[in-house]
């Protein structure tokens, strides 16, 4: 499965994936999440929003147990965020046949649309429209950086973007969802345990800054009558560094887009966003709120009109706790538990069906990058533990 998997949207140039929602690379992984789901007879179906899934028993039944992740990827992301959860998930699958059990509840395997949201700035598209917590309204207004709407491209994709929107009646059918994940951080290599259950996810959000300025020559204009958006754009950076810092938290700037983007003009607009995370509610307001001041401060220095725009927001996902625990007791009691910063289609779900998390050790901690890696051993272990799970809650 790996191997067959590992070439679809790989670039030769970075050595990561470029798997975008509606792209060619994202046909390329639904027809092999597809023919993954008929070579082991589950029947498949697309949702309305484009997730898929297979399914063995009888989905009407109700209360199933579902497990899988996402294929899409950042830009020049690594092999195993996202993909790892769904091969996994047919390996804990083949697994559990091979142990000759029997299902006593419906079971599905699943692939969540545009999870990491690297087209149309916005994560979690998939499990956010069948959940109910993004509208069809608002998923037509996305855009992606050459102006291409979400509807255009589902329709370009073969799909109906008219058709999008909640599914309560499909997740009214799902007792539990688990989802796999390679760990986005080092708490597993530092603890030396390969495998471990997630408490829950940190409250994040992403914010759009615009700077406008006034573009000139940059060969001609005096420093003092310029007025350049990348200096406050630059001291904004810094800021967000500092402030993270003193809550104990995350921020960063990692997109920036500027205009008109040429070498010897000043720019008229810099336009950045800022991704942060933090343990608490708290922490991540006070995070906020001092890099705004600061930007504002700064923007005012320099001439510059500043406008701020939240365009995603999750709060703190606690995992439900009884479903947490069973994991835990399903391995033995000693598996450790672990918060994580990162997002993922369970925190999404988790307030329309119980859900819960498995982190498969990441040996240096690096994520949303090719250098992402996990050990052969590490991933027989986590489909192991996955199987091992779905055993004690879809076998009994």
């Amino acid at each position: 499965m790996w191997r067959s998997l590992r070439p679809i949207g790989r670039s030769a140039a970075s050595g990561g994936y470029r798997r975008y929602a509606w792209t060619d690379a994202d046909a390329d992984c639904r027809l092999w999440f597809r023919m993954q789901a008929e070579a082991r007879r589950l029947n498949y179906e697309v949702d309305r929003n484009g997730n898929q899934w297979a399914w063995l028993g009888d989905p009407a039944a109700g209360d199933a147990v579902v497990t899988g992740s996402h294929l899409d990827s950042v830009p020049d992301g690594g092999a195993f965020d996202g993909p790892l959860g769904v091969v996994s998930s047919f390996a804990a699958l083949d697994e559990l046949r091979a142990r000759g059990v029997q299902f006593t509840r419906p079971f599905a395997i699943t692939n969540f649309g545009d999870e990491e949201g690297a087209r149309f700035g916005l994560a979690c598209v998939g499990s956010r429209l069948a959940s109910g917590q993004l509208t069809k309204e608002q998923a037509h207004e996305l855009r992606d950086g050459d102006g291409v709407s979400l509807p255009q491209a589902m329709e370009a994709a073969g799909y109906d973007p008219d058709a999008i929107g909640p599914d309560t009646e499909r997740l009214s059918r799902i007792g539990a969802f688990v989802e796999l994940h390679v760990e986005q951080g080092r708490a597993l290599d530092l603890s030396g345990d390969a495998v471990g259950v997630a408490s829950a996810i940190w409250p994040h959000g992403r914010w759009r800054y615009d700077f406008h300025g006034e573009a000139n020559h940059a060969g001609t204009t005096r420093l003092v009558d310029r007025r350049d958006p990348m200096l406050t754009y630059a001291e904004t950076v810094l800021a967000a560094r500092r402030e993270a810092e003193l809550a104990g938290a995350v921020a960063t700037f990692g997109k920036i887009s500027v205009e008109p983007n040429g070498v010897n003009a000043i720019p008229s607009l810099v336009r950045g966003w800022l991704d942060a995370r933090a343990a608490d509610q708290g922490a991540l307001d006070t995070v906020i709120a001092g890099i705004e001041t600061a930007a504002r401060e700064t923007a005012a220095k320099h001439g510059i009109d500043l406008s701020v725009v939240r365009e995603s927001f999750t709060p703190v996902v606690e995992f439900e706790h009884a479903l947490r625990d069973e994991l835990v007791r399903l391995l033995g009691g000693k598996a450790p538990v672990l918060g994580t910063g990162a997002g993922h289609d369970a925190g999404i779900l988790s307030a329309s069906v119980p859900t819960a998390m498995l982190f498969v050790r990441n040996p240096t901690g690096v994520s949303h990058s090719p250098a992402e890696s996990a050990a052969e051993d590490d991933c027989v272990a986590g489909v192991i533990a996955l199987a091992d799970v779905l055993e004690g809650l879809a076998c009994r």
